[in-house]
C-alpha cells in the first residue's frame, strides 16, 4: 500500500515543471524516458518473467497472459487516440481528449496497482523492483498527462486534482489484487506475465519510438547509456533479499 501511495503522489510532479523552461524540460525528459525504457525491460525480463517461470515453468498460460498484457495496453492506447477532438480550445469548452485521457489514465493506474499488488504476492524484492519500474515510467507520463489536461482546457489546479484522483486508482488496483489473491490461489500466474507484457509494450511501443526521433550521435549515445543504466538498476535489485 505504501508503494502504490508513492506512485499516486508522483502524479503531482507536474506542478514542479511549471517553472522549468519547455526546452530544458524536453531535453531532460528524453533521458528520463530512456532510463525508464531500460527499467521496464529490465523488470520484465530480469524480475517478473524469471520469477514466475522459475515457479511454474514456461507454460502456454504464461505465454497467453504475456500476450494479453501487450494487447490490453494496445487497445487502451487505441481507445485514447480514437477519441481525439478537433474543436477549437476555449475556456468554455473542455476537449473530449482531455476527458478520455482522464479515463484512460484511471484504467492505466488501476492496472499499475494490480501489477504492483501482484508483484508483492510473489516476493518483496519483486514488488520493490516493479514499484521502481512503475515510478520511473510514471514521472514522464504524469508530466505529459498534466500538459494534456492544461492543453485540453483545464486550469492548473483542476489538472493537478484530476491527475491525482486518477493516480489513486493504483491504490484501488492493489487492494483488488490482494483481495482476489485470497480467493484465487494462483492469481500471480496470470498477473505477473500480464504485467511483463504491459511493461514490454510500454517500453517498446511508446518509449523507444520517442527515442528514435533523436538522430544526433552524441545524444543517441547518451540515450543508450541511460537505457543500460535502467537495466543495471534492475540487476542491482536482485541483491535485495
Amino acid at each position: 500500500m505504501i508503494s502504490v501511495l508513492i506512485v499516486s503522489v508522483i502524479s503531482l510532479v507536474g506542478v514542479f515543471t511549471l517553472s522549468i523552461k519547455t526546452g530544458k524540460l524536453k531535453k531532460l525528459l528524453i533521458y528520463m524516458v530512456s532510463f525508464s525504457a531500460g527499467a521496464l525491460f529490465g523488470d520484465a525480463f530480469i524480475h517478473l518473467l524469471p520469477e514466475i517461470i522459475g515457479d511454474y515453468g514456461f507454460t502456454i498460460q504464461i505465454s497467453l497472459s504475456l500476450l494479453l498484457g501487450i494487447l490490453t495496453f494496445f487497445v487502451l492506447e487505441k481507445v485514447i487516440h480514437w477519441q481525439h477532438c478537433h474543436l477549437p480550445i476555449t475556456k468554455q469548452h473542455v476537449h473530449s481528449f482531455a476527458i478520455v485521457n482522464i479515463v484512460g489514465d484511471s484504467v492505466h493506474n488501476f492496472i499499475d496497482g494490480l501489477i504492483i499488488g501482484g508483484s508483492y504476492l510473489v516476493s518483496i524484492p519483486v514488488g520493490i523492483a516493479t514499484t521502481l519500474a512503475v515510478i520511473l515510467h510514471e514521472i514522464p507520463q504524469e508530466i505529459g498527462d498534466f500538459g494534456v489536461l492544461l492543453h485540453g482546457g483545464f486550469s492548473k489546479g483542476k489538472a493537478l486534482f484530476y491527475n491525482f484522483v486518477t493516480a489513486l486508482m493504483a491504490v484501488f488496483g492493489a487492494v483488488v489484487a490482494l483481495s482476489l489473491s485470497v480467493y484465487m490461489e494462483n492469481l500471480t500466474v496470470f498477473l505477473i506475465p500480464f504485467a511483463a507484457g504491459g511493461f514490454i509494450y510500454i517500453a517498446g511501443s511508446d518509449l523507444i519510438p520517442e527515442l528514435h526521433k533523436e538522430v544526433k550521435v552524441k545524444k543517441s549515445l547518451i540515450q543508450f547509456i541511460a537505457i543500460i543504466l535502467g537495466i543495471l538498476v534492475m540487476v542491482a535489485l536482485l541483491w535485495i533479499d
